[in-house]
């Protein structure tokens, strides 16, 4: 008896089986029949009306290959705007694992542009290495800030990234000792919670400070400054990724915690203007450094892209002409291959100049016109790596920012989808199922270690050429391959002013 209901089951479910196979094999075609007729009869795309049903596969492949690349068919140097090797040490410095290679290197030397460091015969002994020394900006500021730190947390808007990312930015860069920039996003609680120094930014729409007309509120700006932990001020004039384009947030990013902080409407694009409407000219930008510096009492600077060397001769001649204490406490430059979580392919691609070529030229600018001690310089943009921040202070920076190298000790995989709120890491999304991934108190840790890490390997740079500490690297410290296959000193290329500065 067992043995027929057995029987007579396993009849049954084969007959339900059967019947299910036939009927997903009937909608199957259904639905590839419906597909054929509409890519047969479409006229927008060729390829479909030509190859319909399987033309439709040229764009899953093409979607699919962006992420298949980096795994399976990318060399470790080839990959951009990061390649493996970059993002390889990034990681491991962020999880504070042996960074050593073994038999040789990946890099090749050959190409034109790739920086060499220039080694010591009688180099520095381990033990003889001293901390950064500390710099201080803003001498004439009621509030100077003074600050050992080097390496630093580039300006990355609450909005564009996630509150859980944010916060352990701040955490983390509270355990390093040194600053986060908050971006054009105005300040967040998750900024102030993790207890770190913060530089805030004043975009173009004065998000956070901005008043009922989207102009510049002196007594939001006064209680923004009322924060302790809030050290300096940065006027952003334009960004690497996009010079002439203000800052761009999807709709679908603004939260209506964001928008509250933003003084913005919810769900809406947050777009700012290309340009602050209150400068116009170079005796308006000093004008609007010296009113905010005036409102908090701390120092002020800018951040810009700089595209050629006129506008800086005027500036600083205006600074010569009012006095040393009208010049802005910094000069945040930004390199054309800088990032961002949304701009116009054209800018990102072929805009602004490149920050080898940017830095150098700020620098000797500052020292032609005798303001190389009282103007600090900030260089950001793509600056990842050990060899990238050594090259950057050999060149004359006093500080250096980074952005996307501190996402990646977030966690960050390159997947390109920060402007699509689908961030697979939960740092550039706010979607609570994929922020659930970040955990601030675990990658604050990491973000400690990237940033220890980098000052320490810089260091390793600094003793190789023979001076004890990293803010001793000068431009005779490094060489740069030519045209020809042969290096030349940068002191050559660009001579070398650095020298007479002042700690």
């Amino acid at each position: 008896m067992i043995e027929e209901r057995l029987q007579g089951f396993v009849f049954v479910s084969l007959e339900l089986m059967a019947a299910l196979f036939v009927f997903i094999l009937g909608a199957l075609l259904l639905t590839i029949g419906v597909l054929y007729v509409i890519d047969r009869s479409q006229t927008r795309h060729a390829i479909r009306r030509n190859y319909p049903v399987i033309g439709r596969f040229r764009y899953l492949f093409e979607h699919l290959g962006e992420f298949f690349r980096q795994y399976f068919f990318a060399m470790d140097r080839e990959e951009l705007p990061f390649n493996r090797a970059q993002r390889a040490w990034c990681y491991r410095a962020a999880k504070n694992v042996d960074n050593t290679a073994a038999f040789g290197s990946t890099r090749d030397l050959r190409p034109a542009g790739t920086v060499l460091f220039v080694n010591c015969p009688f180099p520095t002994l381990d033990e003889d290495a001293v901390a950064p020394e500390p710099l201080q900006i803003g001498p004439y500021c009621r509030r100077p800030y003074e600050t050992a730190s080097v390496f630093n947390i580039s300006a990355m808007s609450y909005g564009a990234i996630s509150r859980p990312a944010t916060l352990a930015l701040s955490k983390g860069a509270h355990l390093a000792g040194c600053w986060l920039n908050t971006g054009e996003g105005g300040l967040s609680p998750a900024h102030l919670e993790g207890g770190c120094d913060i530089v805030f930014q004043i975009g173009t729409a004065k998000y956070g400070v901005r008043d009922g007309s989207g102009g510049l509120s002196y007594e939001r700006l006064a209680a923004v400054a009322a924060h302790e932990q809030v050290r300096m001020f940065e006027i952003k004039l334009s960004q690497g990724a996009k010079p002439g384009k203000g800052g761009i947030l999807p709709g679908a990013k603004v939260t209506a915690e964001i928008a509250a902080i933003r003084a913005i409407a919810q769900g809406q694009d947050s777009i700012s203007p290309n340009r602050h409407v209150e400068i116009e000219d170079n005796v308006e930008l000093l004008d609007m450094i010296q009113r905010v510096r005036s409102v908090t009492g701390k120092p002020v600077g800018f951040k810009t892209v700089v595209g050629a060397a006129g506008w800086l001769d005027g500036l600083f001649a205006t600074v010569q002409e009012r006095g040393d204490e009208s010049a802005p406490d910094f000069i945040t430059v930004d390199g054309a291959e800088g990032g961002t979580g949304a701009a116009p392919l054209p800018l990102i691609d072929a805009m602004g100049l490149p920050l080898r070529e940017a830095l150098p030229l700020i620098v000797d600018k500052l020292n032609e016109y005798g303001l190389r001690n009282r103007i600090r310089v900030i260089a950001s943009g793509k600056l990842v790596t050990p060899a990238d921040v050594a090259w950057a202070l050999c060149m004359g920076a006093d500080f250096v920012n980074s952005a996307r190298g501190f996402m990646f000790a977030l966690g960050c995989i390159q997947a390109l989808q920060c402007n699509k709120n689908t961030c697979p890491t939960g740092i550039t999304t706010h979607n609570p199922r994929l922020q659930r991934g970040l955990v601030p108190e675990e990658k604050a840790v990491r973000v400690m270690n990237y940033a220890r890490n980098m000052v320490h390997e810089v260091g390793v740079i600094a003793h190789s050429c023979g001076v004890r500490s990293l803010r001793r690297l000068r431009r005779h410290h490094a060489r740069i391959v030519g045209a020809n296959g042969l290096s030349i000193a940068l002191s050559e290329l660009h001579p070398d002013v650095h020298a007479s500065t002042t700690l």
